[in-house]
């Protein structure tokens, strides 16, 4: 026998008296009983006006179920134009009848007025600053997780941060070596329209190198980690969130940051300057092929004119914008699948917000960087 068919069973009877209608309800108001009710008081017949009173002093159990029953019935009798009151709720039954009413915002956003533009302005000025300001914070507690670990490498999940690297490095490497040789392709071939027009074949090594090894290569491979491996880190984080995993991580005294955050982190920050390295020489080999076939400017001699053109500091800046590209797509990543509140479909929605905003991020410090570094003659 079920626990439910001890309970007594939910009732509700209508009384009229001079000066009030009094809905009594008693028994077990729980998702077993509810829907008979509901037909139940689908049926009554309501007076046009006055006052109702629901009495549920005799209301032995009350579940979410029963709860949003009650505050339906007394939401309808009142956009009737009747006035309701409850009372005779025990206070477990009042607070869980408050909590039905302070989330059913289904119900009260019908009533909200429109907001004009300036108002929708600030709001969304607000929110974004209010998400920059979390972002910082969680920049901060990603930095204060890793000075722990690095005080005491032992806390460091070497397999995690193997793990990450075959996922975010090694499994990338063909996704990022096609495009890279394919952009290198695409730069050789349209420079070379105009290096034949003026005679100067030999200078698309200088085209190529520089192009890929300043600018291309680092943002090429940002953007295609930040599509591929940021989306996933969000997923990842946000689907535990939802089935209350990071809850359970915090109960057993394991943190979520040591043990999610940053094994990523060291990961991509070793693994998004090697396919940097990689996407470089992808690139100029495509360089080189277009080279030889539109320029007849043979590898050798784009080796050769290569060596002169390109200096080791153009090779350097490259390869240092990405461990800042590598923490900005870790940290947006991680944060947003931290925000995943409610259901599946919020995994999704900040899994969006995730790839946007790290590939957004990467393009705006790119930009920062080639200002800084031309400032600087760099």
């Amino acid at each position: 026998m079920s626990a439910s068919t001890l309970l007594p069973k939910a009732e509700a009877n209508l009384e009229i008296t001079h000066e009030a209608v009094i809905m009594c309800c008693s028994g077990a108001w729980i998702l077993q009983g509810i829907p008979l009710l509901e037909r139940y008081i689908a049926q009554l017949v309501w007076p046009v006006s006055g006052t109702v009173i629901f009495d549920c002093t005799a209301v032995t159990s009350l579940d979410s179920a029963g709860a949003w029953l009650i505050f339906r019935t007394v939401r309808q009798l009142e956009r009737m134009g009747l006035i309701v009151t409850t009372q005779g709720l025990r206070p477990d039954h009042q607070a869980l009848l408050q909590l039905i009413q302070s989330h059913a915002s289904g119900e009260r956003a019908t009533g909200l007025p429109n907001h004009g533009f300036l108002n929708q302005l600030g709001r969304n000025v607000w929110s974004h600053l209010d998400e920059f300001k979390g972002l910082i914070a969680f920049l901060g507690e990603i930095s204060i997780a890793m000075l722990r670990s690095l005080a005491h490498p032992s806390l460091i999940r070497w397999r995690a941060i193997l793990y990450n690297l075959q996922i975010a490095g090694f499994n990338a490497l063909p996704i990022v070596g096609l495009l890279a040789f394919l952009i290198g392709v695409v730069v050789a071939y349209q420079g070379s329209i105009q290096l034949v027009r003026y005679g100067a074949n030999i200078f698309v090594a200088d085209l190529v190198g520089l192009s890929i090894l300043r600018e291309m290569a680092p943002l090429l491979t940002a953007i295609i980690v930040a599509g591929r491996s940021g989306s996933a880190y969000a997923a990842q984080i946000g689907t535990m969130k939802v089935t209350e995993e990071i809850d359970a991580l915090h109960t057993i005294g394991v943190s979520p940051m040591e043990l999610l955050v940053l094994p990523k982190m060291l990961a991509l920050l070793v693994a998004l300057p090697l396919l940097t390295v990689y996407a470089d020489i992808l690139g100029v080999l495509g360089g080189m092929i277009v080279g030889q076939t539109q320029l007849n400017v043979s590898f050798a001699d784009f080796l050769d004119r290569f060596d002169d053109a390109v200096k080791m500091s153009s090779f350097l800046v490259g390869l240092g914008k990405a461990p800042v590209f590598a923490a900005i797509i870790v940290l947006v990543g991680c944060f947003q699948g931290f925000r995943v509140s409610g259901s599946a479909d919020s995994v999704g929605r900040q899994t969006t917000v995730s790839v946007v905003q790290a590939i957004f991020l990467v393009i705006v410090f790119d930009a920062l960087f080639s200002v800084i570094l031309s400032w600087l003659n760099i």
